[in-house]
């Protein structure tokens, strides 16, 4: 694990999941992650462990429900002892116990299958374990945190899942929103990939042009933050100058999602209304910042904060014809905007 990877995300909703992270971490509850692939459920439960005042000291280990046979998920999960079945040569510690004291996240849950799920409704129930061919009683204490895809309580109703341990599973639910529900949030992961993999491939990779970061803002996102992570990766790799352009994307954005009423739906915040207002004006009158604020009916000093605040400044001396903007950088904030915004 990196123990240091952080939680990114300004949207309202993530604002509102670290808030509820933050006190899930305080719990000793069973906590349920919820959200589509790619949303980022495995960061989520790093996360809830690392702010854990008791649990942060211990362990986090983690199994993918998905990825082994039944028979041996139960040995990997609950440990076996010597000669339990042919081929187990010696004892074997299971994840429980590897993770006492600490965390235990069991990623894919609705994958579990129905024997299994006895045996973790027990220990939810009793904090109690036996290894696989063993009769003595193991007590843990280990935090159970699991994460799905799927709609567990479908799954109870078609007989997958056990209806007990559903309900033991979703003590505390956190909802991961997917990336098109945050798009205000695009520009500021699309960043904190590049700088990672312009390092890592020791590119001079800066940043995007504002044509890119809008095909980026288009792009409705069905693989969510990992799909963002691996089209960053390949146009830096390919990016031939100091930054990635539409052609480097390896996405093709529906045009009609650059029509101006795409942005006007319900949901959107009154910050992505006010950037998307800022950008459009400054596009149409070639990047002027006393322009632009003519036309809003704002202070230009206003119009040289918010172009400071989110980076446009960087496309200073490109060009108006590739999307460049020459920002002065204001020493404090326009009047009525405050600096801790």
């Amino acid at each position: 694990m990196k123990p240091d990877r952080p939680l990114l995300g300004a949207h309202p909703e993530m604002q509102r999941l670290v808030k509820r992270i933050e006190t899930a971490a305080r719990a000793r509850s069973t906590v349920l992650i919820v959200g589509e692939t790619g949303t980022g459920k495995e960061l989520v439960a790093e996360t809830l462990h690392r702010l854990g005042p008791v649990r942060s000291q211990g362990p986090l280990v983690k199994v993918n429900c998905a990825a082994l046979a039944e028979t041996l998920l139960e040995s990997e999960l609950f440990g076996h002892e010597k000669g339990a079945f042919t081929g187990a040569t010696a004892r074997r510690i299971g994840r429980f116990e590897q993770a006492d004291k600490g965390t235990l996240f069991l990623d894919e849950i609705s994958e579990l299958p129905r024997r299994l799920q006895v045996k973790l409704l027990r220990f939810l129930q009793e904090r109690e374990l036996e290894r696989v061919g063993g009769n003595e009683t193991l007590s843990l204490d280990v935090r159970i945190v699991a994460a799905t895809n799927r709609d567990l309580k479908t799954l109870v109703e078609a007989g997958q899942m056990r209806e007990d341990l559903y309900y033991r599973l979703r003590v505390i639910e956190l909802v991961v929103p997917p990336l098109r529900a945050r798009p205000s949030d695009v520009p500021l992961l699309a960043h904190a990939f590049i700088e990672r993999f312009a390092e890592d491939n020791d590119k001079d990779v800066r940043g995007l042009t504002r044509e890119a970061e809008r095909a980026l803002h288009a792009y409705p996102w069905p693989g969510n933050v990992r799909e963002l992570e691996h089209v960053i990766e390949q146009a830096v790799v390919f990016a031939e100058g100091d930054r990635i352009d539409t052609a480097d994307l390896p996405i093709n954005p529906p045009r009609e999602a650059f029509d101006p009423l795409h942005y006007l739906v319900p949901g959107i915040t009154l910050a992505e209304l006010e950037r998307y207002a800022i950008e459009r004006t400054l596009d149409s009158v070639g990047g002027s910042p006393t322009k632009a604020a003519a036309i809003l009916g704002v202070s230009r000093r206003t119009i040289q904060y918010r172009m400071r605040e989110w980076g446009l400044g960087s496309y200073a001396q490109r060009g108006p014809a590739e999307g460049a903007l020459d920002v002065p950088a204001p020493d404090a904030p326009p009047d009525g905007v405050d600096e801790a915004e």
